[in-house]
């Protein structure tokens, strides 16, 4: 089949795109062959550059939204994505400026309890047993009633290991940064990072760039 060949994917791919409503239903022959037109090949590329930039599950809803004449639905997902990459851009900042403003943190009494820590982050406290675990915080016990006393050190390692992870970061990879952070270590070390993450997201913007103009042809194409 010329349609998949010419993106590398198998017959059965292809097929199960438009079982996924991702390409508009094929005609089928008398002896119940599907035929692929120019709009197919359209409707493909236009999702495979829409991947890159917003997800295959996004790419998929959108491409649904339009084979079934819902653009509208299609546009508001694509505004969706650009509003989650402009917040992940503002939490990029956001590291960038609590490492700026780095500075050991005074070893003090807190009164925080995993509950409304939990609650004030938007988190599971399920969650924040898990980042505990993994090394990422180190609460004090309550020598009387055993609850985990954060302070205000271990706040700061929590929102950072919030946005981090919201950057799309592992657990593992966010551990040796706040190992640094802890120990007040400069910025220098997490400087690679952080670049890293401003890469991707420029790449994830120029792949939004690119699946717009293949979507747009796409739609074009489908007008009467």
């Amino acid at each position: 089949m010329d349609l998949a060949r010419e993106h590398g994917l198998s017959t059965q791919a292809i097929r199960n795109y438009e079982d996924a409503g991702i390409l508009p239903a094929a005609e089928r022959t008398v002896h119940g062959y599907r035929t692929y037109a120019p709009l197919h090949a359209q409707a493909l590329r236009a999702f495979l550059a829409l991947v890159p930039g917003h997800g295959h599950q996004a790419a998929t809803s959108i491409m649904q939204a339009v084979n079934r004449g819902a653009t509208e639905d299609a546009l508001r997902l694509i505004d969706e994505s650009h509003g989650q990459l402009l917040d992940d851009r503002r939490t990029l900042q956001a590291v960038e400026a609590a490492l700026r403003d780095l500075a050991p943190v005074p070893q003090e009494r807190g009164d925080t309890f995993i509950g409304p820590l939990a609650r004030r982050l938007g988190l599971r406290p399920a969650t924040l047993r898990k980042w505990e675990n993994a090394g990422l915080v180190r609460p004090r016990r309550d020598p009387q009633t055993g609850y985990r006393i954060y302070s205000a050190a271990d706040v700061r390692d929590v929102r950072l290991a919030h946005q981090l992870r919201r950057g799309g970061y592992l657990l593992e990879q966010i551990a040796p940064l706040i190992a640094q952070v802890r120990s007040a270590g400069g910025v220098a070390p997490l400087e690679s990072t952080l670049r890293d993450w401003q890469a991707r997201l420029s790449a994830r913007s120029r792949a939004m760039l690119q699946g717009a103009a293949d979507l747009d042809t796409y739609l074009r194409a489908r007008e009467p």
